[in-house]
């Protein structure tokens, strides 16, 4: 579902991300593990195309999107979940909702209001709460359900277990679960190996922008701890 080769991104003229590559195959989900600074952010952003790569390819579902701009590969399918949470805070949780609707897409899951409120049950009760007024466990959801809205084929998540409570955690951990039944491919960037062993098949390990290790999920712990 996604493949990258060659991968190399830079803000100005500090290079971040050096010769990347790694693969998330469809209905898998696979991590890229690295401490802060390592470049997990970067990867993303130049996957969705907030970054233009300087070289390297980008292959989403067999097509080469390096070149394309964000909003043309948002309607490819590739939904992308920031770190900072960027709900719109002066709407409620149904607005949110709506603002992140486009038509079902052939190859993926079909979601609604509703059923993301079975997904989310915080949500189902908080349908009227404007963004502004939720936690920040809340907000996290949130921005996950209006990003399935587009019903993508794949999901971006950007530290999804960040600042969260540990119960807040799990139940992270469980939607992820779940996203994966649902035949969705998910590739997330974690610092936080135990949230990674629940939720993952596949890990890369990234250190100062190079891929240092991968493998498979278990094999990959003892590796991650020594970076």
């Amino acid at each position: 579902m996604l493949e990258v080769t060659g991968l190399n991104a830079s803000y100005g003229r500090a290079q971040i991300l050096f010769d990347l590559a790694f693969e998330a195959r469809a209905g898998e989900v696979a991590v890229l593990l690295g401490r802060n600074g390592a470049g997990k952010s970067t990867t993303l952003k130049s996957l969705i195309g907030l970054v233009r790569p300087q070289a390297g390819e980008v292959r989403f579902a067999g097509q080469p999107v390096q070149r394309l701009q964000p909003f043309q590969i948002s309607r490819l399918g590739l939904g992308y979940v920031p770190e900072d949470r960027r709900i719109f805070t002066d709407l409620t949780v149904a607005e949110n909702l709506e603002v992140g609707r486009q038509s079902p897409r052939e190859g993926a899951p079909s979601w609604t209001p509703q059923r993301l409120y079975e997904l989310f049950p915080n949500l189902g009760r908080l349908q009227d709460r404007l963004g502004w007024r939720m936690s920040g466990g809340e907000q996290q959801m949130l921005t996950i359900a209006r990003t399935l809205m587009g019903n993508p084929r794949a999901i971006l998540l950007d530290e999804p277990s960040e600042g969260l409570a540990p119960l807040i955690v799990e139940q992270m951990a469980r939607t992820i679960q779940e996203l994966k039944r649902e035949g969705l491919t998910v590739l997330l960037c974690e610092q936080n190996l135990h949230f990674a062993r629940q939720v993952a098949d596949r890990a890369y390990v990234i250190e100062k922008g190079h891929v240092r290790r991968s493998g498979r999920m278990d094999e990959i712990e003892e590796e991650y701890r020594a970076v």
